[in-house]
């Protein structure tokens, strides 16, 4: 496919590497609405259009396909046009004067940002999803009934997991006091249920910005009374009231820095280096993600990765790391390696006594309940 690196947002490289992992990506066996979400942008990208011969070579599919999938476009409402060009040379091109749908967007970049609103709705509710919704709503009243109906049957083949997310449509009015804290500088009190702690406890928080991490609101900001930046898990604000106490934030203050050595929201005050070799059996998995930008893996003979990170916490790497069971082994620091031994130590304890007290597991087991 030959689209310009302009054309190919981020949705559009999902729905390609959904359909090459599931081997959809050879044209012949292209499901028809991949196949024309492909050819739509295609001719969104080339300024002087194409002609059906240039769109069969591209595709790989029949000039009879070609041309039910613009007949297609066309009863949909995009603004598809034939031209007649040099020597009576026929292409196809998008009118791009009808392509901006009252926007500064041209047409594809409205569908894409329409068909993105799928991402926001871990954040129903919020003030982010409510500005969201209007921008939608005026997108959708400029690309008609017709384009938007288009569009809808083409979502279904892309399914996002909510696995772990919160959601916050119970929480637009503390989200937007937060907000007003953020964008005003004012201190606002905050009555907040931590994990460990028995009671909610009520006090000032200067905020500085909010943070999303693993579908889950995250408040950054200082504690006046310890003199710190500290992060609150939103869904653990039970309130929030803004004050008119006026805080200067550090114009230093970067959440993209603050963050940058951590392995999440967890931060501390060490730099750490840990070094990790895991298995052949998950080494293509992890090479084949981001986890944190100071990464560096290093393939090993025995097909096994050794992969670096420099964090100033490990209590989150810990976890992740655990997440990996036999597959993953820290060489280094000799610190989180203890910490897993123990935790691992912890958990066979305990399910061995689980196992001596479940008449389940006797009657599973029957020769280790008899040891």
């Amino acid at each position: 496919m030959k689209c310009c690196d302009r054309c190919l947002d981020d949705y559009t490289r999902i729905m390609l590497s959904c359909c090459l992992k599931h081997g959809e990506a050879e044209m012949p066996d292209q499901p028809p609405l991949i196949r024309q979400w492909i050819l739509l942008r295609m001719l969104c990208a080339k300024r002087h259009g194409m002609t059906v011969k240039e769109m069969v070579a591209e595709m790989d599919v029949s000039e009879k396909t070609i041309r039910r999938d613009l007949e297609t476009f066309q009863a949909a409402g995009f603004p598809l046009q034939e031209q007649v060009g040099d020597f009576g040379r026929k292409h196809w091109q998008i009118d791009r004067d009808r392509a901006k749908p009252g926007l500064s967007f041209l047409f594809d970049e409205a569908i894409a940002l329409y068909m993105g609103r799928r991402f926001l709705e871990p954040l129903a509710g919020t003030i982010f999803w409510q500005a969201a919704q209007r921008a939608f709503q005026k997108i959708r009243a400029t690309l008609g009934t017709e384009v938007i109906d288009y569009m809808e049957r083409f979502g279904t083949t892309f399914y996002q997991t909510t696995v772990g997310a919160s959601y916050y449509s119970k929480k637009d009015d503390l989200i937007d006091t937060l907000m007003i804290g953020i964008e005003d500088q004012k201190a606002i009190f905050i009555t907040y249920q931590s994990l460990r702690s028995t009671e909610p406890v009520t006090y000032d928080v200067y905020p500085y910005g909010l943070t999303y991490h693993r579908g889950s609101l995250y408040l950054i900001g200082k504690a006046p009374e310890k003199d710190e930046i500290r992060h609150w898990k939103v869904d653990r604000i039970e309130a929030a009231e803004t004050t008119q106490v006026q805080f200067i934030r550090p114009g230093d203050f970067d959440l993209t820095d603050h963050l940058s050595k951590s392995f999440g929201v967890f931060q501390g005050d060490e730099e750490v280096e840990v070094r990790v070799r895991f298995s052949a059996e998950v080494a293509r998995y992890v090479q084949e993600s981001n986890w944190h930008h100071s990464q560096q893996l290093e393939e090993q003979g025995d097909g096994s990765v050794e992969a670096c990170f420099t964090l100033d916490h490990t209590e989150e790497i810990k976890r992740w790391l655990l997440s990996f069971g036999r597959h993953a082994v820290v060489i280094e620091p000799l610190t989180l390696r203890e910490e897993i031994i123990e935790e691992l130590d912890t958990l066979i304890s305990l399910y061995a006594t689980e196992d001596s007290q479940s008449p389940l597991v006797e009657e599973t087991h029957p020769k280790r309940s008899a040891k």
